[in-house]
């Protein structure tokens, strides 16, 4: 029943109307944010990059407890070819803005106030960490944080770097 429901959806739809997933293996959605600095930042442009995205939200505890550990990380790879952008995936982003004026990173922020790049990346727990390889696929979904969860970001970077 899904394989006719699908091939009826792919006589009437033309496949660029179907929304992009982020399954693991699959070309991560394309998208382009305003950054906290007021600069643009456009995933595709990154190709050959490792990319680490970390959806998240200012009232989220366990996204505010992961920040510190995020900037180690990227601290830590940044020479080596890989980015890390934090996505705040709150409608206003006043909140963020104050909590990163007290707590700075050194990763790109980026602010997704209409949620289209979070619901392309299926984003259902907060925070949502997605880890895309240096062709542009998901290597990696990992939703929820407790510490030590940083450990398998690094795990995830140190296997897309051997590669």
């Amino acid at each position: 029943m899904k394989t006719l429901l699908l091939s009826l959806l792919l006589t009437v739809l033309p496949l660029s109307a179907l929304p992009a997933r982020a399954d693991t293996g699959a070309i991560a959605p394309d998208f382009t944010l305003k950054s906290l600095s007021g600069v643009n930042l456009r995933l595709a442009e990154q190709r050959g990059d490792i990319i680490v995205l970390n959806f998240w939200a200012s009232w989220c505890g366990p996204c505010i407890q992961e920040m510190p550990a995020l900037d180690k990380l990227a601290t830590k790879y940044q020479p080596l070819g890989v980015q890390i952008w934090g996505v705040n995936v709150e409608a206003d982003s006043s909140a963020a803005q104050k909590y990163l004026s007290k707590t700075r990173v050194e990763f790109p922020i980026l602010f997704d106030t209409e949620n289209s790049v979070s619901a392309s990346y299926q984003v259902q727990a907060m925070p949502t960490t997605v880890i895309i390889n240096q062709d542009g696929e998901v290597h990696s979904v990992h939703r929820g944080y407790k510490p030590g969860y940083e450990q398998k970001y690094e795990n995830d970077i140190k296997t897309l770097l051997r590669n």
